[in-house]
């Protein structure tokens, strides 16, 4: 399973988010993590379909969108859909 973020660096929800993120990644070892910016990234960000709201945290698995969290959010309800998506499997 990987999650990836993606985010800018001019997005005041990124910067909230970017605050907490590294405590999330911490928590989950199994996880592999991918942080993309918008401006930078350009290339790899265009094959996710990216919508207008920031940040938006893709949780993959076999290639396979599983789910996808888009705007800002509490860390709690981010670590609370990953949960849900570990419980699935």
């Amino acid at each position: 399973m990987k999650i990836i973020k993606v985010g800018a660096m001019w997005c005041p929800a990124c910067i909230v988010t970017n605050k907490y993120w590294k405590q999330i990644v911490s928590k989950y070892n199994e996880i592999e993590f991918i942080d993309y910016d918008i401006d930078m990234d350009e290339e790899k960000v265009k094959e996710l379909n990216i919508g207008d709201t920031l940040p938006e945290i893709i949780i993959i698995e076999n290639d396979n969108i599983i789910k996808k969290i888009i705007g800002e959010k509490k860390q709690i309800e981010i670590e609370k859909e990953i949960e849900e998506v570990l419980n699935e499997k």
